[in-house]
């Protein structure tokens, strides 16, 4: 047995509740930022069309100064927030550049962003303060605002955002950097996992869990409460009230999926020393032959899954492993014969040493083997 010692980020999520004069403050400063990056965007696109210049975050900021004498609204915004929107335009142009260069589906050119998209902003460093006491944080050109403090913040804060959903609720998220984990490698229980959408998941020592399709379940509701939307006038305050009606609903689905995956994958990390999954590409599964299949692959969030999954092994010291999913469903595992199989065969049975096994259960055998070479 033997230890590799290892630091993380891990963000810490708390509701806040405003009073209506702090939420007028914080719209206020979600529409300033939403004009300073938009001009940014502006003055990067045209600064290459007319000159062929790239400017930097930096150059950017520096504009600030004269921005908030133009626009007088910003001198109620904190400055590092407002140096932060430059850092967020950079950050979108750099994952462009990135999109183009692998030449992996559309590209997406940064784009200006509407009032309902721009639902954030960020203290880089400081302007912000926990008085747990009083349970309140204090944030600079905002006040105290009451926070529902759950639990105990761990590590050193790096920053701190504020976001508003689409249904009105406001969050405020602290990112801090742990202290060393302690990852043990040692021998102990070991599980592979095959997702699918027959069962979630399907693990190597048989056990199956089963897909709960939320948002399948809720797909009327959210049909119902979409017609009633797109009925209503545009720019009215009907359309706005049925714009959160959809939204509610939308969230509603979002926080069982969310609550799933969270629980599932806790106890998996806790009940398993090793744990090796699939590397999906999400985004290749929902194209060619599986397009018919799009909703309910979105439906399953395997990649969220396997996240939350990844996130608690490195603080909890287990080892997590992912593996190239190729022929894992097609090959023996007890054998090694490789036969092809179309989605409708449920049934794995070898033509060759007549091993027959449910097809789910012998992928998540294969996983797991493969996983076990990697780490050997």
């Amino acid at each position: 047995m033997y230890a590799i010692y290892i630091n993380m980020i891990k963000t810490f999520k708390y509701r806040i509740y405003p009073s209506r004069k702090q939420e007028t403050i914080l719209h206020q400063t979600l529409k300033g930022c939403q004009k300073v990056y938009n001009l940014f965007l502006e003055q990067r696109n045209a600064a290459y069309k007319e000159k062929g210049e790239f400017l930097s975050c930096y150059d950017q900021s520096k504009t600030l100064v004269g921005l908030k004498k133009e626009l007088p609204v910003l001198k109620n915004i904190h400055s590092q927030v407002l140096q932060n929107i430059s850092t967020r335009v950079d950050l979108s142009y750099q994952s462009f550049f990135r999109r183009v260069k692998s030449k992996k589906g559309k590209a997406g050119f940064p784009r200006f962003k509407s009032w309902f998209r721009y639902n954030s902003f960020t203290f880089p460093q400081y302007g912000f303060k926990i008085i747990e006491g009083k349970s309140v944080v204090q944030l600079s050109k905002i006040g105290r605002v009451k926070i529902k403090y759950h639990r105990p913040i761990v590590g050193k804060i790096k920053n701190c955002t504020v976001k508003r959903t689409a249904t009105g609720k406001w969050f405020v998220s602290f990112s801090c950097e742990t202290e060393g984990q302690a990852l043990n490698k040692q021998f102990g229980r070991v599980c592979g996992i095959d997702v699918g959408l027959e069962s979630f998941a399907t693990l190597s020592n048989g056990t199956k869990i089963d897909n709960p399709r939320f948002f399948r379940k809720e797909e009327k509701d959210v049909a119902k409460a979409q017609r009633k939307f797109s009925k209503q006038k545009k720019e009215s305050a009907a359309r706005s009230k049925s714009r959160k009606v959809v939204a509610r609903v939308h969230e509603r689905i979002k926080n069982k999926r969310h609550n799933f995956a969270h629980q599932l994958s806790r106890k998996l990390v806790t009940d398993f020393k090793t744990i090796v999954v699939e590397d999906l590409n999400i985004n290749n599964m929902k194209k060619d032959n599986f397009r018919c299949m799009n909703k309910s692959i979105g439906d399953a969030a395997w990649h969220m899954f396997t996240d939350l999954i990844e996130c608690k092994a490195v603080e909890a010291g287990t080892q997590f492993v992912k593996v190239n999913p190729a022929y894992t469903s097609q090959t023996c595992s007890r054998c090694g014969n490789r036969a092809k199989k179309s989605l409708s065969d449920r049934i794995h049975k070898c033509s060759c040493c007549g091993y027959t096994l449910l097809r789910d259960h012998n992928a998540a055998i294969n996983i797991l083997t493969l996983g076990q070479q990697s780490l050997a």
